[in-house]
């Protein structure tokens, strides 16, 4: 039995935390797992910046509700799971992901939750578990399901690599170069017709 694992940003959303650097004028803040593959790093640094701002939950909260899906990407994804099991298997936080989950149908989503003072300053972060896509697709495959992994940054490359078949999905030339052995698709068509084929 085969279940797709997806990543949620870049992937089936765009990259949350760009989105709140455009909108707060922040530049700082587009720096992303495309840029730095050490996540605790980067969410710990991304806190001191939003301290820093005095930002917290509530702006970026107002920034992801103007956020919709990629274009096409609820589409795939309701096609997809007619055909077979998808779960998303995103490093973001149940705070920042459950509206983006309503605007693609609710698929299910295994993330991580951040600390939150009473005030909205984000104070800190709780990951499920360590390493939590490669984790979470080992699990998958110890209950019996092969595993399709698909995502664009360094933080997916250890799930893609553990899975039966692995893409990469809009990533940056220098991941595609880096893994020339990992198909690499741009468009949620040719996308599908590739996991379809593997099913």
């Amino acid at each position: 039995m085969n279940i797709v694992c997806l990543d949620m940003e870049g992937v089936l959303t765009p990259e949350i935390w760009i989105a709140f650097s455009e909108a707060s004028g922040i530049p700082e803040l587009r720096r992303t797992t495309r840029d730095e593959p050490d996540y605790d790093k980067l969410m710990r640094w991304r806190i001191g910046i939003l301290r820093e701002h005095g930002l917290g939950l509530r702006e970026i909260q107002a920034t992801i509700a103007k956020v919709d899906p990629l274009p096409g990407a609820k589409e795939f994804l309701d096609e997809l799971r007619s055909i077979t099991q998808v779960v998303v298997l995103s490093d973001t936080f149940e705070q920042f992901a459950k509206p983006l989950m309503k605007k693609l149908g609710w698929p299910s989503i295994f993330c991580n939750t951040l600390e939150v003072a009473e005030d909205g300053e984000i104070t800190g972060f709780k990951m499920r578990c360590e390493h939590s896509k490669l984790t979470s697709v080992k699990a998958l495959q110890s209950m019996g399901f092969d595993t399709i992994a698909a995502g664009d940054s360094y933080n997916d490359l250890d799930m893609i690599k553990a899975s039966k078949y692995g893409f990469l999905f809009r990533s940056t030339e220098k991941i595609k170069a880096d893994h020339p052995e990992l198909p690499a698709f741009e468009e949620f068509d040719e996308f599908l017709a590739a996991i379809k084929a593997v099913l």
